[in-house]
């Protein structure tokens, strides 16, 4: 039980530094153009 008191804190920071970095992306705007770097990726351009 002891190890609890260290690993559910942990757990939500872990959690809470996803969310943050999500929302960093979001409002950076990595996702605006999703299909563009896919096909960037595989054109054959000379």
């Amino acid at each position: 039980m002891d190890v609890l008191i260290v690993l559910m804190p942990l757990a939500l920071g872990m959690g809470l530094l996803g969310l943050l970095a999500f929302l960093w992306s979001l409002r950076n705007r990595q996702f605006e153009d999703l299909d563009g770097a896919a096909w960037r990726g595989i054109a054959d351009d000379d």
